[in-house]
């Protein structure tokens, strides 16, 4: 099995640190606000790693975060008039209930930064000792970067390039611009802690760092998160932690890629940001999942309109087949392993669930092709898809069940009026027509996909 590895960008044979166990932490959500498809995509890419190296035989002790304190928060809790834990714990609250409508499983292990204080400071205490980390005279504890002569390793950065677009605080107080915060000194009506240092609360790359520890011990065997943390906050919990320890802190990094809607990176200032109990409002969970993994983990999705509808299109097409064939053969309890096999052999190439997926599309033309034939053979390959795509959580329900719940609207006849108009445009190869055409559908809230056997409408 192997994983694309950032710290040495390049695929490696996995091998834990321990025959048959895999420590694993993937950061989690900052919960100033709602969750996102963004964060519904990494959260979900990295329940399907636990779940794959379960499937090879591993023991997965799997951790996740909610960073619960941070100045995002303490800016939300002035605006909402809220205070800032129970709005951290309110944010928490919702998050959980919509990851599990979206059907995205919990990791084995919880961890808030508000419920590790105690492990956060003696963590800092340990580098103030040891001489990384420094108390400056605003009150704020510092991690002295020049003390980590392989800064910058994860991410190729230097020192001085590290600081081109990072934030910089407190300029006067650091001995270096680059040096992080690791304990920020309290300010007036803010959330707060007793520390060696007086009242403040921990900075944001600490707390990953000393729950890890916690958690885990020195070393574990895979970090995860998405690319938009490799610099500052994984080169920092690098540095920090091999600081305390001397240790190579995580054995493979991994790295899932950013939602871009229709092009543009999805941001908050950009206005675009696609709330998850939203898209749950008009998708299928499974539909949601077949859209994020179709492509590789760790290269951007680019969310366009059509690719939610479309995902759910083929859903819907794939279950009303295995309907079709579980009717057609209700006894028949065999499999196919050879499906698996091929499932097994694209996973192991660094999870690769775009090829997984597009396995599906020969499976279920074979399958039926064989229910035409009355060949029992098209429900082993049903059975087998249902059982080796659990894994992806798709093809968990009952077909009856899903087409009753997620039945599509009938297309107006208007609608299809102007598909089979530019149909025929198509045909007499009159292409501005055509496009003419497909604006026109647009404009009525429909997309078209042309194929060989026609064209396909979908909700937009």
């Amino acid at each position: 099995m192997k994983i694309y590895n950032s710290l040495t960008r390049k695929k490696e044979e996995f091998k834990p640190l321990e025959a048959g166990k895999v420590k694993m932490y993937a950061c989690g959500i900052t919960v100033s606000g709602e969750a996102h498809i963004g964060h519904a995509f990494q959260a979900l890419i990295y329940d399907i790693f636990r779940k794959f190296l379960e499937k090879q035989g591993y023991r997965v002790q799997y951790a996740r975060n909610y960073t619960d304190v941070d100045d995002k928060i303490i800016a939300r809790s002035r605006e909402t008039g809220i205070p800032a834990d129970r709005y951290a714990a309110e944010m928490i609250e919702n998050i959980n209930k919509v990851m599990k409508r979206a059907e995205i499983d919990e990791p084995t292990l919880w961890l808030k930064a508000t419920e590790n204080i105690g492990n956060i400071i003696g963590f800092i205490e340990e580098l103030v000792a040891k001489g990384h980390a420094y108390l400056a005279e605003n009150g704020d504890v510092y991690f002295d970067v020049d003390t980590s002569p392989a800064y910058g390793q994860l991410s190729g950065r230097s020192r001085e390039d590290g600081l081109d677009g990072v934030r910089v605080e407190n300029d006067a107080c650091k001995r270096n611009a680059y040096d992080f915060a690791l304990w920020k000194a309290a300010k007036e009506g803010e959330i707060s802690w007793d520390s060696p240092w007086g009242k403040g609360r921990p900075g944001w790359h600490i707390e990953c760092s000393a729950m890890n520890r916690v958690a885990f011990g020195d070393q574990i065997d895979i970090h995860g998160g998405g690319r938009d943390l490799v610099f500052p906050h994984h080169e920092n919990e690098i540095a920090q932690s091999e600081a305390l320890t001397g240790k190579r802190f995580a054995n493979y990094w991994t790295h899932n890629g950013l939602i871009k809607v229709n092009g543009q990176k999805m941001s908050k200032s950009l206005g675009n940001s696609l709330l998850l109990s939203d898209l749950l409002e008009k998708y299928s969970p499974e539909a949601i999942k077949f859209a994020l993994l179709s492509s590789g983990y760790r290269g951007d999705l680019n969310i366009t309109d059509t690719l939610f509808p479309e995902a759910e299109a083929h859903i819907a097409r794939f279950y009303s087949l295995i309907g079709k064939i579980e009717k057609a053969f209700p006894d028949e309890t065999g499999t196919e392993a050879e499906i698996d096999k091929k499932f097994d052999e694209a996973m192991s190439d660094d999870f690769n669930t775009a090829l997984a997926l597009s396995d599906l599309f020969g499976y279920f033309k074979e399958a039926g092709k064989l229910l035409s034939a009355g060949d029992s053979r098209a429900r082993k390959i049903t059975n087998q898809i249902r059982k080796t795509y659990s894994l992806l959580g798709l093809f968990k329900r009952d077909a009856d069940d899903y087409a009753e719940k997620y039945a599509k609207e009938e297309i107006p006849a208007e609608v299809v009026a102007v598909a089979e108009e530019r149909k025929q445009a198509r045909a007499d190869k009159n292409w501005a027509k055509s496009d003419e055409l497909r604006e026109k559908l647009k404009s009525l809230g429909f997309a078209v996909k042309d194929g060989k056997d026609g064209y396909e409408l979908t909700k937009i």
